[in-house]
């Protein structure tokens, strides 16, 4: 038997933290599965962007030729997203009963059909039943977007559950690609074989992944949970994380019906060469996000700065991407690719981060781990970015035919300002009240440990002070 008064051997805690070491090197290699899962959802990532960002050099043009209004034509684009916000809600919620991999796969499938449909479209009437048959392709197409997006978010979050802002963000350099490669390809293609050619090429290309896939998404089970997305969107950081969501994602999409007509009218560009100029925001932002997915994971503490600083930069961008008439500086086709530069940076600052938060909030307000939760948060993040992919576009398209793209994107601009200096005040605050509690948890263990000394188990005291420092 051991002396009582003596101090425990240290050789059981080594070992237990060589066994720990293993453990972690162990869990940085990837598995099969997560591989395959990489694979996926790398896949829905590049088809999604690139179906969606073609659209941007030529169909504005096309659709006014076809009848359509500035407004109206925001309001294709933006239908889409309207769509996306209703199904994403629906679809989080009861993945566990549809099943991630059905959604995954079928959400895909439903999205490449409606894709190649819609390059048929111009073979429509002009006018009324044109505008009508834009609206009902769009909206079929959003329902598969939204299950292929909602149900990839859950999946990825899944196998990569340490991990998942470096995760995210290594996966938008796929994001990137389609929109580096959706509006030149798209371009390049409408000049050389006319309208449907580039929905046709691209609408098999994501046919042809579903097979793939098919082989590729595992299968995860899990059971409901009560919570809803009430629950979650009412946990007021949550909330406020849904609103930078919300105005990164209207600006981005604010572009899509107004830059190329802007480019085209203020500059005399060429449809291929507007696409072009999309290389300018979706390249740095391919390049950037993985580093900013990186930081974001090995120091959590830097993502509140990122958010912060990302959407103070992402209004400032759009202030000068004009420039605002009341700065009084000529416009310029080299200020407004520094400023889509500047922003392809700040987006992926302020959007890589927030997931990742979003979801460590959840389950600090007792959320369950698991699919179910999971699925709510994809489902409430791919709606509030939807909302905003609405908002963006309709409301781009309005104040463009009212105002002209300068004021236009001074007011886009001023709304990203508004929201990341809010967001600064709630760190802020937050950070205010962690000291204030850290302070009282350090008092509490102080009087704790007197209390413990002053009884005569000094060694014991020191022991457990030794220990709980450790852990």
């Amino acid at each position: 038997m051991s002396n009582p008064g003596s101090i425990p051997s240290l050789q059981p805690e080594r070992e237990d933290c060589h066994v720990q070491a293993e453990v972690q090197t162990e869990s940085r290699r990837m598995s099969r599965e997560q591989i395959l899962v990489l694979i996926a959802t790398a896949s829905v990532n590049f088809s999604s962007m690139i179906c969606y960002s073609i659209l941007g050099p030529f169909f504005p043009g096309e659709a006014e030729q076809k009848g359509a209004s500035d407004t109206i034509i925001g309001m294709i684009f933006g239908c889409y997203a309207l769509v996306n916000v209703l199904f994403s809600l629906i679809l989080g919620k009861y993945i566990v009963q549809v099943g991630a991999k059905f959604m995954f796969v079928g959400g895909m499938f439903l999205s490449g059909g409606c894709t190649i449909l819609f390059g048929l479209l111009d073979r429509a009437p002009d006018g009324p039943i044109y505008i009508a048959m834009c609206f009902v392709v769009r909206t079929v197409d959003a329902v598969g977007f939204s299950g292929a997006m909602t149900s990839s978010f859950a999946v990825l979050t899944k196998s990569f559950p340490q991990n998942v802002a470096t995760v995210m963000g290594t996966l938008e350099i796929f994001t990137g690609l389609g929109l580096v490669l959706g509006p030149p390809l798209g371009g390049i293609l409408y000049e050389k074989f006319g309208y449907e050619i580039p929905f046709i090429v691209l609408g098999c290309v994501v046919l042809l992944m579903v097979p793939l896939n098919m082989y590729t998404v595992p299968t995860y089970d899990d059971l409901p949970i009560r919570e809803s997305f009430w629950d979650l969107f009412r946990i007021p950081k949550i909330s406020l994380m849904c609103l930078v969501m919300l105005s990164l994602s209207s600006a981005l999409t604010f572009l899509d019906p107004t830059m190329s007509l802007f480019l085209i009218e203020k500059f005399h560009l060429s449809t291929s060469f507007v696409g072009l100029i999309f290389f300018a925001i979706a390249l740095p932002y391919s390049i950037s996000a993985p580093l900013l997915g990186y930081l974001a994971d090995k120091f959590p503490a830097t993502r509140k700065w990122m958010i912060i600083f990302g959407s103070l930069l992402t209004g400032i961008c759009y202030v000068f991407l004009g420039p605002a008439p009341f700065f009084h500086i000529k416009s310029s086709i080299w200020l407004f690719s520094i400023m889509m530069v500047v922003l392809g940076i700040s987006t992926s600052m302020t959007g890589i981060p927030v997931f990742p938060e979003i979801l460590e909030s959840a389950y600090k307000n007792n959320f369950e781990e698991g699919l179910s939760t999971l699925g709510l948060v994809s489902g409430l993040f791919g709606a509030v970015w939807s909302l905003g992919t609405f908002i963006g576009p309709t409301l781009g398209g309005y104040l463009n035919e009212k105002l002209h793209f300068e004021y236009a994107a001074a007011i886009q601009g001023g709304i990203a300002l508004v929201i990341g200096a809010a967001m600064g005040i709630f760190y802020i605050a937050e950070n205010y009240q962690e000291k204030r509690s850290s302070v009282r948890n350090t008092t509490v263990q102080m009087k704790n440990k007197n209390h413990c000394c002053l009884t005569g188990y000094s060694l014991q005291c020191e022991q457990l002070t030794a220990k709980c420092s450790n852990t």
